[in-house]
This record gives structure tokens, sequence and C-alpha cells, in this order.
């Protein structure tokens, strides 16, 4: 028998989720069977609001619960947003006193569906806490607190003459109004949700048969007896989530994000269309079907709440899908790790200064700034003002030396956005402060590379230079040129003795030379620790090497970018058949070609389609075939008869066990991985790894 197909079944599952969360306060069946509607409403119902929340601890702990603030604060946004769309709904209802305001907004919800909110926030602030105990310390104690919650909703009855317990719930009370809050109910099904326990489908589907059964015998029992001061909350409720959960977790494979935001617009707007259905049906005199039917009442208003989402959702903005062409995928957490394996390597006293040339070596400056300072970076290094600008406006803080020239016009920039100035030369550095204006720099010395420098031996116009009060020397560098070539160690011996002998010259005139580099990536990774305040780790820091001869020292270093495009479509070739400009392919058998999204025009270099260039497809190596087009590319799919139009290709990264890195993509263009990554162009968009 042929297995269902798999599909988002978490993220289809919402939409009938929120139609229960309709089914609740509307009662579907009531005018037709009390017994029926409490079944459906007080019973079946009940799984909507655990799913909602499994499905948030799941998604969570994919990410390792890393996502936690950006999702608190998004979800905080969505319900002061909603509690701004009740007011009116509030207001007319009388409102609430001051205190009463506040209480509501931070515990309860100020409408009755509200309390979901509060409650998520909560209990997923309640949940971290928790897992620093271990997630079975975590499940054990979110249990007994969903115990204990039962007793102050659907076993109220004798929960409440136990001594003490009636107490302690009337207190509960006092600040919650209902048990089925962020505290008692919450916590357990988002952990249930973060450990996604399958079981096989057959198995879940009896589970999830069995545990209803239990979980309707238990409400029906409860009601005969008159114990529930509430009905949110059973004991056979969370195996009942559990089992639901496993079933669709076995099915889920991708994402509906539409899902995600209809099933939450109907959530949220649900309880202004029961007003809207209420008063339309007395103005046009239709109250019997539309009101007192209470079918007629739910279907009315669940098709007014997905109307109203589904338009509000065709409003939203639209926006590129960033995985649609080709792009640039950035692994952040490759970046920390790296940055922490070359922070080891350095003496006590030594920081890490992240050079963010390039927008980052084509890895995107300011997100990679701000992770880094995560990693305790605090200093960074770019080549131009608008490099340094643009940091600054990507709310990236700590230090940021600007390595090229700046025209002296420029001061004011470099004073506004707190940026620190190389002086390129003595001439730059006097025309900087006959600005008259205090500026921070770094002294660039020339030991022997002849870019950008002041002469090491010219001391005099070193001492000129830091007597100038207008520049705030805050240190001094230089670059040294064959680090990465052990043949040629003597001259990188000479230039560091040069720029050690500057500094000692400068200290001698009683001039403090201010924090010392040298070393950018090979310097690190060659030679012995230095004397130096920062080590400038470049390439390096992106987990590939530049090229040439082997680094004497390679840490643990992950390469963080992959570059990866789609298959635009699929040709068969007879023999003899020609593609390509220039007709430069010719098959010799029959031949597949996929065409991929990506060309030169995305920084490829073009020669290298004719030069062994090679993409993953698949988890399989495939040969470029002919001349590489401005946009688009041809591979080789003869052995892969599976390769379909958007599949997706690796041109640098892993797919499955094999790997094309950057410095292989280099070499065969005769070129460094320096060049071949900052040229990747903004067209192969940059997509942040989760």
């Amino acid at each position: 028998m042929t297995a269902p197909a798999k599909g988002p079944a978490l993220d289809r599952f919402r939409l009938p989720a929120a139609a229960l969360v309709v089914c609740i306060h509307t009662g579907p069946l009531a005018s037709l069977s009390a017994g029926a509607d409490f079944w459906l409403c007080r019973c079946l119902a009940r799984v909507a609001v655990p799913f909602f929340l499994m499905v948030t601890g799941h998604f969570l702990a994919r990410r390792g619960w890393r996502t936690t603030g950006p999702f608190l604060k998004r979800t905080l946004a969505i319900y002061l947003a909603a509690a701004v769309l009740y007011l009116p709904l509030n207001l007319y209802n009388g409102g609430f006193p001051p205190l009463e305001w506040g209480r509501r907004l931070l515990l309860e919800g100020t409408l009755y569906h509200l309390w979901y909110f509060p409650a998520l926030i909560l209990g997923v602030l309640l949940v971290r806490g928790l897992l620093r105990l271990g997630e079975p310390a975590a499940l054990f104690i979110a249990g007994g607190l969903y115990l204990l919650g039962l007793g102050g909703d659907s076993y109220f009855g004798p929960a409440a003459r136990l001594p003490g317990l009636g107490a302690f719930y009337q207190g509960v009370f006092a600040l919650f109004g209902y048990a089925r809050n962020g505290l008692f109910y919450v916590p357990l099904f988002l952990l249930l949700g973060a450990a996604g326990r399958r079981w096989s489908p057959r198995a879940s589907r009896a589970g999830l048969l069995l545990s209803l059964g239990l979980l309707s015998a238990e409400g029906f029992a409860l009601r005969a007896l008159g114990w529930p001061r509430h009905d949110s909350m059973y004991l056979s409720l969370p195996l009942c989530a559990v089992f639901l959960f496993s079933l669709l977790l076995e099915r889920n494979q991708g994402q509906d994000r539409r899902a995600r935001r209809l099933s939450l617009l109907v959530y949220l707007l649900h309880p202004w269309c029961i007003v809207l259905v209420r008063a339309g049906a007395r103005r046009t005199g239709l109250t019997g079907p539309l009101v007192e039917n209470s079918l007629g009442h739910f279907a009315a208003v669940l098709a007014v709440s997905l109307a109203a989402a589904l338009v509000l959702d065709g409003l939203r903005p639209l926006r590129l899908a960033p995985r649609g062409r080709a792009w640039r995928e950035i692994d952040l957490s490759a970046l920390r790790q790296n940055a922490r394996a070359l922070q080891a390597l350095l003496p006590q006293g030594c920081e890490l200064m992240a050079v963010l040339k390039a927008d980052a070596y084509g890895h995107g400056a300011a997100p990679s700034a701000r992770r880094l300072r995560r990693a305790g970076v605090r200093a960074f290094a770019v080549a131009c003002l608008e490099e340094g600008i643009a940091l600054r406006r990507g709310g990236v803080r700590g230090t940021i030396l600007i390595l090229g020239y700046t025209p002296p016009e420029e001061v004011p920039l470099l004073r506004r956005w707190r940026l620190t100035q190389t002086v390129a030369d003595e001439a730059h550095g006097h025309a900087l402060a006959d600005r008259g204006e205090p500026l921070d720099v770094h002294l660039a010395l020339d030991t022997g590379m002849h870019r950008l420098g002041i002469p090491a031996e010219d001391a005099a116009a070193l001492v000129r230079l830091y007597r100038r009060r207008e520049l705030r020397i805050k240190g001094l560098f230089s670059h040294l040129c064959v680090p990465d070539d052990p043949a040629r160690e003597d001259y990188t011996n000479q230039q560091l003795t040069r720029f050690y002998q500057a500094a000692d010259q400068l200290r001698q005139q009683g001039l403090d030379p201010g924090k010392l580099h040298i070393q950018a990536s090979y310097g690190l990774l060659n030679l012995p620790p230095q004397p130096c305040a920062y080590a400038r780790a470049g390439i390096v820091l992106y987990g590939v090497p530049s090229g040439g001869p082997a680094a004497r020292r390679w840490p643990e270093l992950r390469p963080v970018l992959s570059l990866r495009a789609r298959v635009a479509c699929v040709r068969t070739l007879r023999p003899g058949d020609r593609a390509g400009y220039g007709l430069a392919f010719q098959a010799e058998r029959e031949t597949r070609l996929a065409v991929l999204t990506i060309g030169y025009a995305d920084g490829l270099p073009r020669a290298l389609s004719q030069r062994g260039g090679r993409v993953l497809l698949r988890g399989r190596s495939c040969p470029m075939a002919g001349r590489m087009c401005m946009d688009q590319l041809l591979v080789d799919v003869t052995g892969l008869p599976d390769v379909e139009p958007g599949d997706v290709a690796t041109l640098i990264g892993r797919d499955g066990g094999l790997e094309i890195p950057a410095e292989e993509v280099a070499e065969r263009c005769g070129t460094i991985t320096n060049e071949l990554l900052s040229r990747l162009g903004p067209r192969a968009r940059l997509v942040y790894r989760k």
C-alpha cells in the first residue's frame, strides 16, 4: 500500500486548529444538541491550543532555542497590536479600572481569546529557565505544574476542598483568572513539542483514537460530577496532543507560511467577526439562520474570519523568495566558531580584529559583525568610509578602523560615525589634522610592502604626527607582504624588526605608540605570538585558506559561505548536438543538460566552466558544460536522470557527503579565495542559515 504523500502537515493543521478555536467561541451544535456541542467544543476542540503550543516548542527547539528573543519580540508585537485592535470593543463593553487594565494586559489578555499571548510569553521564559536543569527534569516539573493546574480547572471541585489548596487557587485566580496560563498550562505542551516524540503511523492513529475516547469520557464524567471551574485542562489532554503531534510529525515535510499567517489571522480576528455577523444579521433580518441557528452562526463567523484573513494576507507586501534563483548561504554559527578558534591562538592581552572589507568578503558585513560581537570581538576593520558608515548603520558598536585612504574633507563624517581613520602617509596625517577637529586615528607604517604608510625608519615624521594634538593616535600598524611564503621568512622578520624598532623609538621620545598590530590572517597562522594588541583576521575568519602554501597552523575552522542556484530546465541533446555560446559544448552521446540560474554577472569567474568547473546536485558531482553565460550556466546531468527544474545546485559548499571548497574554484581560475568570495555579486542574495 502506498504511503500518503508528505507535505507541511504541521503548518496546514493550523487552519483546522484555528477553526476549532472558533467552535469554542460560537458553539456550532448548541441549538441542535447540548451534549454534542459539549463534546465538540469542550472535549475535541481542546486539542487546538495544545497543538499550537507544541508547534511553537518544536520549532524553537529545532533552532536550539537560539531564536527565543526574536520570537518573544514578535509575539509581543502581535499581542500589543491585537490589544489595540480590540480596544474599541473593550471600551464599548465598559472597559476596566486602571489596575485591572494592567493585570489583564500583563497576565490574562484584554479579551477572552488574547490570554494566549501573555501565557505563551511567560511559558517560553519559564521553559528556558527549566531547560537549564536538563530536558527530563524540565518535563517532570512542567508535568507537576500541569497537575497542579488541573485542580484549578476541571478538577476544581475536589481540589478546592483540600486543606490549603482552596486558598492557593483563589490567590492564583486573583492574578490570572484561570489556571490555563503560562505557569501551569503552557510549559508542558511547549516541552512536549520540543521533545517531538514519534511513533509509527499505526501506533499514532491508535493512540489518538484511544486518547480521544479517554478525553471524551473524562469530560462527560467531570461534567456530570459538577467539578470543573473551567474545562481547558484534562488529565488525558496531554496524551491526546502527543499522539496527534506524532501523527502530524510523521507526515510533515517542508513549510506552508501562508497557512501560518491565515491561521493566526483567523485566531486574532474571529471575535470581531462574531460581532459583525450578529450586527449584520440584525440589520438584514437574518438573526434566525445566522445567530439563533448555532451551526449557521459558526459557518458565518468562520467564513467572515477566513475572508478577512485572506484579504489582509493579500494586502501584505510581497517579497522575493531569498532562495528563488541564486543565493549565498551564510552559516553565522560557523563564523562565531572560527572566531573563537582564532582567539585561542592569541597570546594574553591580544584581541582579534575582524576584517570586514568588501561586505565581509561577500558574507554580509553588518550581520557578520553582530554575530562576532557575541563571540567577544570588539574591533573591526573595513576598507573605506562607506563600509564603516554601513556598519554603524547596521547597529555595530566597538572600534571600526578604516584601513584605506579617506579624503580630509570627510573628517566630519568620520567624527559623526565615530570611526577610526588610518593615516596613509605624513602628508595625509597633517591634512587630517589641519581640519581642526579631534580625530581618532591609527598610523600605518611602511615596513617593506611599499603600499600605504609612513616609512618605518622616518622617526622624525612619526614624531611630528604624534605631536599634532588634533590626531588622537590610538594605534600603530603595518602589513606583512609574504607571511604565507616560508621561503621568504627572512623578509617577514625584517618587516617585524622595522615595525618594533619604530615603536621603541617613539617610546624613547616619551610617546605612546598606542595599540600595535601587524599580523593579518597568515601572519596569525604562520608566525609565533606577537607582542601586539590586535591580530587582524581576514579570509581565515571565514573558514577558507587564501591560496598558495598551506598555513603552519590551521585550527578547527569551518567554511561559512555556500553558493547555490536553481535548476531552471533540463534539455536532452542527441550525439553531435552542440550547445551554448560559440557552440563550445558538443554531445558525444545522448546528453542531458541542466540550465542553472547563475552566471558570471553573479560574480563567478567566466572561465570556470571551461577549466573543470563542477557543481553538486542531489549529492553527486556534475561537470559544467560549454561557456558560462552572464545569467545561466550549463551542467551535464546525464548520470542523474531524476534532476528536474527547481532542484538546488551547489557551486561552493557541501551537498550530502561531497563538498566543493572555495579554494578549489579559485585555483581552477588562477585566483585566490579573497577575490572569488568578495566578487560575488548582490544578485546572489545573502541568506543566513537559522
